[in-house]
């Protein structure tokens, strides 16, 4: 999912530059909600693995 998230920056810094000022809005906006979902599937996993007693690897 980050790379989706990196992926859709990507896009957005390209459009941006070529002057395509929706197509990079949109990209940019997809790209911040793939990240903030990766992040809270991160939390939640290390909550889940702390719970779970195994180390962080």
């Amino acid at each position: 999912m980050l790379r989706w998230s990196l992926t859709f920056l990507v896009v957005a810094i390209i459009a941006a530059i070529f002057g395509f000022g929706g197509i990079a809005e949109g990209a940019a906006g997809i790209a911040r909600v793939l990240f903030f979902i990766f992040l809270v599937l991160l939390v939640v996993s290390a909550i889940a693995g702390a719970l779970r007693g195994k180390p962080p690897v």
